[in-house]
């Protein structure tokens, strides 16, 4: 699973849907796990929504959480030459590790996501993602978010120092609560523009914005789960800090090479972070065979 700057394509997600038309035959719709109980067979559909993390944070506090799809070799992305811009690669994306996807984003209250986004969507570059799926398939994760007391849909956080986000592209959150974050340097005019679009604009004290304020804002707007959907530049925003929870990480076993790539973090985090491994998954379909793994990082 991977971050909503980059964009999946439907066709990804088909042989999912209806299994018995993939080229290798009908999908193997169970997991084998591995740790912490090994060989139990495990539905695929429902392998983290029995997580519960909207309900995982104690009072006063707000559970944040990441997700990547990696290649074997690290890649969660790879750049265009045509245009310089980044894209999840065709070779591990697949409707298996989506379903996944939407099952993470089903349990949060709040989405973190950043301005790259928006741009490309602007530039018609990238599909409108943020919601909790509305197709057919996914129509248990909407009827579990209205049976847990949730929103139709999360909320959604971005994190800009720049503010460079076509206002346009907002449209795609019309009825969610949009909350920017900032830094202190924010333009006072980009800042005008944005509120007179309906979002809420947040201007941090230091010259980039913190995770440690950015969980404090969000704990105090009452908020339980936030799902981490950027690059790797907000994952080390998060991780610096020490306020990322978990990450679920799903790696495709397969090398794919490339140059000009993205790994799962990006910048200094001010030294080493022990993570611990909670939870893995053996997907043995044919077609995409991947691990399913759920790390917590070690706090303090």
């Amino acid at each position: 699973m991977n971050n909503l700057l980059y964009y999946y394509s439907l066709s990804f997600y088909v042989c999912f849907i209806l299994s018995s038309n993939c080229p290798d035959g009908p999908a193997i719709m169970t997991v084998l796990s591995l740790f912490p109980t090994g060989g139990e067979e495990r539905p695929l559909e429902g392998l983290y929504l029995g997580l519960n993390l909207h309900r995982q944070a104690e009072d006063g506090d707000l559970l944040i959480y990441s997700n990547y799809i990696s290649s074997l070799d690290g890649r969660i992305s790879l750049t265009l030459d045509h245009s310089g811009e980044s894209q999840v690669p065709e070779a591990i994306i697949n409707g298996r590790d989506w379903r996944l996807y939407q099952e993470l984003a089903a349990q949060s209250d709040v989405m973190i996501t950043s301005a790259r986004y928006f741009r490309q969507l602007a530039k018609g570059q990238a599909q409108d993602l943020l919601p909790v799926g509305q197709e057919p398939a996914y129509a248990d994760l909407n009827g579990w978010r209205e049976s847990e007391g949730l929103k139709a849909q999360p909320d959604v956080v971005i994190i800009s120092n720049s503010l460079d986000i076509p206002v346009g592209s907002l449209a795609v959150l019309k009825g969610r609560r949009i909350l920017i974050f900032t830094g202190k340097h924010a333009e006072a005019s980009k800042v005008d523009r944005l509120e007179a679009a309906g979002a809420e604009l947040f201007v941090m004290d230091g010259p980039e914005v913190s995770g440690a304020a950015l969980k404090a804002v969000l704990i105090a707007l009452g908020y339980r789960s936030a799902y981490m959907i950027a690059g790797p530049l907000v994952h080390r925003t998060l991780i610096a800090d020490r306020v990322l929870n978990l990450l679920f990480l799903t790696t495709r076993l397969r090398l794919i090479g490339g140059a000009g790539f993205d790994t799962i973090l990006g910048g200094d985090i001010g030294g080493a972070v022990e993570m611990h491994l909670r939870s893995l998954y053996l997907d043995r379909n044919a077609s995409n065979a991947q691990f399913f793994a759920q790390y917590a990082l070690q706090q303090g």
